[in-house]
């Protein structure tokens, strides 16, 4: 598949955005489950207004991919609020390294949805990210849960990404994720009352006027705009190249966080060094794939 270089560029500008997401999270003084509910509220109404303007019709293909954007809905509430948690008590770095390990965990799982053999390079390739792991647990023990939260976010990032492959090869885009930020919304509205009684042991606030600008921004910028055309660049860009870009937005990220934050985001240098083996592990992933891959279709043609 040939790859145009400004689809490269966009989507690269999309990692970056995503990098960011974090970041304003820790700028909204609100729960992680207040800005989830005011972030994909915002985001469905824009996306309303985007549809009509584009004179796209708001119906699904059928009532089964309505069923799968309601658990998808379901799974980017829970993953954006663990997200976002991750990164309050602990700091947006520690939650970005937790998110790096979402390929393996897709490693895992797709094989099980799909009822395909697990490869042995996967394996060990996730035996290296969890040694990075490890150590970084090791050297910032203080962040145990806030990392504990952000790897159960990124096995839910990876439950609901396997789900949009089936998705879009039916339906819009922007009407996907119009339904998916709709029920996203409604499961983090019911959830709100136990949220305050059981987790933060707060009350519900309105956003200020500063935290409603940057809401805007999280809803509009890294929800509308970047998870709808991410899933557009799809039909255009190898499934391989954009995997390997989207690994990139823990080191996007980890650089806005101390841009940002200064001293606050900087860590031991054994966190570095697991954040390293993380990374590589996740780099070289689509890699040893490709090759193994192109190695089954030379086995095919010499057959």
């Amino acid at each position: 598949m040939k790859q145009n270089s400004k689809d490269i560029v966009f989507l690269h500008f999309i990692v970056l955005i995503w990098g960011f997401t974090a970041v304003i999270g820790l700028l909204i003084d609100l729960t992680p489950a207040e800005i989830v509910f005011y972030r994909t509220g915002i985001a469905a109404f824009l996306l309303v207004i985007v549809l009509l303007a584009l004179k796209r019709s708001f119906v699904l293909s059928s009532r089964r991919s309505l069923l799968k954007t309601s658990i998808v809905g379901f799974l980017l509430a829970a993953h954006w609020v663990l997200f976002f948690l991750s990164a309050k008590i602990s700091t947006a770095a520690v939650c970005l390294v937790g998110m790096a390990t979402t390929s393996f965990w897709t490693s895992i799982i797709e094989p099980l949805f799909f009822k395909k053999r697990i490869q042995l390079f996967e394996v060990l390739l996730s035996l290296l990210a969890l040694l990075g792991i490890l150590i970084v647990f090791n050297m910032e023990i203080q962040y145990f849960l806030g990392l504990s939260f952000a790897i159960v976010a990124a096995i839910l990032a990876a439950l609901f990404s396997i789900i949009n492959v089936s998705l879009i090869k039916s339906d819009d885009h922007f009407v996907i994720t119009f339904y998916e930020m709709i029920f996203a919304c409604l499961f983090t509205g019911m959830s709100l009352p136990f949220y305050f009684l059981y987790v933060s042991h707060e009350v519900f606030e309105w956003p200020t006027l500063e935290q409603a600008m940057w809401l805007l921004i999280l809803a509009s910028v890294c929800t509308v705009f970047a998870v709808s055309y991410s899933i557009k660049l799809m039909k255009r860009l190898s499934a391989f190249f954009v995997n390997l870009t989207i690994n990139l937005e823990p080191i996007y990220g980890i650089i806005l966080a101390l841009l940002v934050f200064g001293d606050s985001e900087k860590m031991s240098g054994g966190f570095y060094l697991g954040t390293g083996l993380i990374l590589s592990s996740v780099l070289l992933y689509p890699l040893l794939n490709r090759k193994r891959k192109r190695k089954a279709l030379e086995t095919d043609i010499l057959r």
